[in-house]
């Protein structure tokens, strides 16, 4: 099975999952580009995923809907015209097609009522994370806490390491910039970056990442890492309580930055 970034709007990627024959789309904002790599595959569509309610995610429906009468599966706890399987945490998708399952993990904070889909197999696992996280970074807190925000982060972070993760941004040298005042001293995330920036130059998505390296270079999953903290204290002029903390200082500082 191939998973394939459509570009959209200035920064967006609409994931593309086939297996030659059949396809699934995640968090189509616009139906043009997942229209035009249908036609030039010759694929059949045969479900969409969605993660939250913002129209650069759920933009492109109503007119995928128009020519394919396909399930949209997305979170129960917001309402979305054209969502006709709601789903919340535990629950399983299953896109027979393409012999895939995917399992709903509730990761509220973006939004209040996020989503996220889980699929173990095939190896090494893939994590569709919408704007929950994105590489070296969180979504901004629209809707949601600080506290929940970490919670959902956690969820990520007991993931296995080797599990790739589709953010629907390409943000991540933004994310990194901030990382390195956010974390100073990182000798892996500096090594991340200069990958990334080397891709980016190419003209390729920095896109997946995995858990092991969100864990390694993301202040956001690092909050209760001592450079974390001591930048956090050192900028904000306080040593944050606990973990929340610092991410809630973490997000405010981002913000701004």
């Amino acid at each position: 099975m191939d998973i394939i970034p459509l570009p959209a709007f200035r920064d967006n990627y609409i994931w593309l999952l086939h297996d030659g024959r059949h396809a699934v789309a995640v968090d189509p904002g616009d139906a043009g580009p997942v229209e035009d790599f249908l036609a030039r595959h010759g694929l059949a569509l045969a479900a969409v995923l969605v993660t939250h309610h913002h129209p650069d995610h759920v933009g492109g429906l109503q007119a995928l809907l128009a020519r394919h009468g396909v399930p949209v599966f997305g979170p129960a706890r917001e309402p979305i015209a054209g969502v006709d399987h709601p789903v919340a945490e535990g629950d399983v998708v299953v896109i027979e097609q393409l012999g895939l399952a995917l399992t709903v993990l509730d990761v509220p904070g973006h939004t209040a009522g996020h989503v996220a889909y889980h699929a173990a197999a095939p190896a090494p696992g893939s994590l569709f994370c919408g704007d929950t996280m994105f590489s070296a970074g969180c979504g901004r807190l629209f809707e949601g806490t600080p506290a929940q925000m970490a919670a959902s982060l956690a969820k990520f972070g007991a993931l296995p390491d080797a599990t790739r993760v589709y953010c629907t941004h390409e943000y991540t040298l933004s994310n990194l910039a901030f990382s390195r005042v956010a974390e100073p001293v990182n000798g892996q995330r500096d090594a991340y970056a200069a990958r990334c920036e080397r891709l980016r130059a190419a003209g390729e998505p920095t896109l997946p990442s995995t858990i092991g390296t969100e864990k390694a270079v993301n202040p956001f999953l690092r909050c209760t890492e001592p450079g974390v903290i001591e930048a956090v204290a050192a900028h904000g002029g306080s040593r944050p309580a606990d973990a929340v903390s610092c991410l809630a200082a973490l997000r405010a500082w981002k913000d701004v930055f």
